[in-house]
């Protein structure tokens, strides 16, 4: 049952908020979900039915284009709900992109009538769901600004940079990166390929290890 998992109320802040009794009979009807890596958790035209948060692990949005590439449209980690799915229960709309575990995942799942019957009742919930469709709406546009008009070696360069600051080898694919930046593999791959000659990069079979950070942050 979802009110025995000891992380709830801790990532779940607006939970608080509600009666004792509310929160109960909520916790009663939602679910806590456990899926394996590499697992589909939705896809593009499926009905919205459940509010879901993150309680362990993290997850990928992603849309498919007509030419058959993929686009990351954002991820989504511990206590964190899925700004798609927020604006897709508002709105009474199916998805319009798809979502994949990055890793296991353990998420809380909320009934659509649980979820409208909090948001009645919860000031907190409503701002953060509704802070949540800003925040989307504001990556959304960065996010076809950097596809339309951002130079994709810079692009590639500040990905790489921003995703390497614990460890300079950083585990993933040529066509993982395609996906992240919404391009073709043979794109990235080139790409990769120059900064290795510049030796700025060093690539190894399912890692790219960065070598020269100062010279990436000047593309």
């Amino acid at each position: 049952m979802a009110s025995d998992h000891p992380d709830i109320l801790e990532l779940f802040p607006a939970l608080k908020q509600l009666n004792p009794v509310e929160r109960e009979r909520l916790l009663k009807e939602a679910r806590v979900l456990s899926y394996p890596a590499d697992a589909r958790l939705y896809h593009e035209n499926q009905d919205c039915t459940r509010y879901l948060l993150v309680l362990k692990g993290s997850l990928r949005v992603q849309k498919l284009t007509d030419n058959g590439r993929e686009i990351v449209l954002y991820h989504v980690g511990p206590g964190q709900s899925c700004q798609l799915t927020n604006s897709c229960l508002l709105g009474g709309r199916r998805y319009p992109a798809e979502a994949y575990t990055e890793t296991e995942v353990e998420l809380l799942s909320v009934p659509k009538a649980a979820f409208r019957q909090m948001l009645d009742q919860s000031s907190a919930l409503r701002e953060e769901i509704f802070t949540s469709i800003d925040d989307a709406m504001s990556d959304l546009v960065r996010l076809v600004e950097d596809v339309a008009f951002g130079q994709l070696g810079h692009r590639l360069a500040q990905f790489l940079l921003s995703h390497s600051q614990q460890n300079p080898r950083l585990e993933i694919t040529h066509q993982e990166l395609a996906t992240e930046l919404g391009t073709a593999r043979e794109v990235v791959s080139r790409l990769l390929k120059e900064f290795e000659r510049n030796s700025w990069v060093e690539l190894h079979r399912g890692s790219v290890e960065i070598i020269d950070r100062e010279a990436l942050s000047g593309i």
